[in-house]
């Protein structure tokens, strides 16, 4: 498959602030040529059901729409997701009928509020994971009207005199369609009607049913928990999401088959990440579970991702890099300050110069060396030798390299760093392609 993703940079000032989460939604729209119906798209009100968040992901990277409009909020309360719970603060889902000033979600879900009625958008679709397997009659634990998985859920049956307000029909209608070429057949989709009103007062202060009681039709898709494959859940996502954008007259396109196979290496690719106060860039999909004497800023981390599930958080003496609740890998610091003044460097690969900017990822054949800059001190990070210390004018291959200091897995990418006295000016990263992986 190859596939051009669509890359859109979302920056994060890591910063704790007082009575507000650390990490605030990402708002990705994607509008056609039209002025069609809009539909609002929200992802990962709850941190441990990955199903949830990691379909609008893909949306947001992979699909175009050509006509009407998809807004897509992948990661609601990111807080929960980096740490893989349902909610950090409290349960986010259980705030929009009333909530304190003081909470950590006020923010979060105010802002989630107001773009739910905008006059633009005419249905929200709230994602999740839900145990079990929703049957409207009980057959076993898992299969049962208690249970919340594989089900579309709708507060009520109707909304009066609202764009796309027959709330059952158009549910009953998503599912037929979902339900064609199950991976499995127990995974059917079924409604269920919750009848928030009269019956279930922790579904009134749901986001679903804030939406419906200001005349804005919503749904909950629920994938089962018990369906321990991501790839699976993030299939019937998709797959109910692109029905939803059907009924809708929404046009979109993406440049793959909507199959299991296919969503498993797209979630393989974690997407790249971007430091850039220290012109550094990283490939997520190949970085080593823990890279050490990584330069930090210690006052501040700005960085930016064509993965809105990316964030980075500080853990004791290192920085997590997490991909939604998957951890990536754990830099551990080596605090300095910063120069800016050097923009491009000039190298030797394969024997051949080259200008190359700072912060870019270079192959190598066979070898590699740094050109001397006057008053610039260069540090290849795993390569060593007694009495120097300034590397560069130095032709080294892979082997020259301690490999533990290499930043992938297959250990075959080196930092190259570079200094002004004691302070950092970014680096570029060598990768060796001459052996087998």
């Amino acid at each position: 498959m190859n596939l051009k993703p669509l890359i859109v940079s979302f920056c994060v000032l890591f910063s704790t602030v007082a009575f507000s989460a650390n990490l605030h939604y990402s708002l990705v729209k994607k509008e056609g040529k039209n002025n069609g119906s809009t539909l609002l798209i929200i992802g990962g009100i709850h941190g441990d059901e990955p199903g949830g968040y990691f379909a609008p992901l893909l949306l947001t990277k992979y699909y175009t729409i050509e006509n009407g409009n998809v807004w897509i909020v992948p990661n609601l309360n990111f807080d929960s997701i980096a740490k893989n719970v349902r909610g950090t603060y409290g349960d986010m889902n259980r705030k929009f009928a009333k909530i304190e000033t003081k909470d950590k979600d006020f923010q979060i879900v105010s802002d989630i509020k107001k773009l739910i009625l905008t006059s633009k958008v005419d249905l929200t679709l709230n994602l999740h994971d839900g145990q079990g397997f929703y049957r409207e009659k009980n057959i076993n634990k898992n299969f049962n009207p208690k249970a919340w998985g594989q089900a579309t859920i709708i507060d009520q049956q109707q909304i009066p005199n609202a764009k796309y307000g027959n709330l059952a029909e158009i549910a009953k209608k998503v599912n037929k369609e979902t339900n064609i070429d199950l991976l499995e057949d127990v995974h059917e989709f079924n409604v269920k009607d919750t009848n928030t009103k009269k019956q279930d007062k922790a579904m009134q202060q749901s986001l679903t049913y804030f939406s419906i009681t200001n005349n804005k039709p919503a749904f909950a898709i629920e994938t089962s928990k018990n369906i321990t494959n991501l790839s699976q859940k993030v299939f019937y996502q998709l797959k109910t999401i692109e029905e939803f954008m059907n009924l809708m007259n929404i046009k979109f396109s993406r440049p793959f088959e909507l199959t299991q196979k296919n969503i498993d290496t797209l979630l393989d690719d974690y997407g790249m990440l971007e430091i850039p106060t220290t012109k550094i860039t990283l490939n997520l999909s190949t970085l080593k579970s823990s890279i050490a004497y990584f330069p930090m800023n210690k006052d501040k981390l700005v960085y930016s991702s064509d993965n809105p599930l990316v964030s980075v958080i500080q853990d004791k003496d290192t920085y997590k890099i997490m991909n939604g609740n998957i951890l990536v890998s754990r830099l551990k610091p080596e605090y300095s300050d910063f120069d800016n003044s050097l923009d491009n460097v000039n190298v030797v690969i394969d024997g051949k110069k080259t200008v190359v900017k700072i912060g870019t990822l270079i192959s190598v054949k066979h070898d590699f060396m740094a050109e001397d800059i006057k008053g610039y001190r260069i540090n290849l990070i795993g390569f060593s030798k007694t009495g120097i210390t300034n590397e560069s004018g130095i032709k080294v291959a892979h082997k020259d390299f301690v490999k533990t200091y290499a930043i992938d897995k297959h250990e075959h990418t080196f930092m190259v760093q570079f200094y002004k006295d004691k302070r950092f000016c970014g680096m570029i990263n060598i990768k060796f392609d001459n052996e087998k992986k």
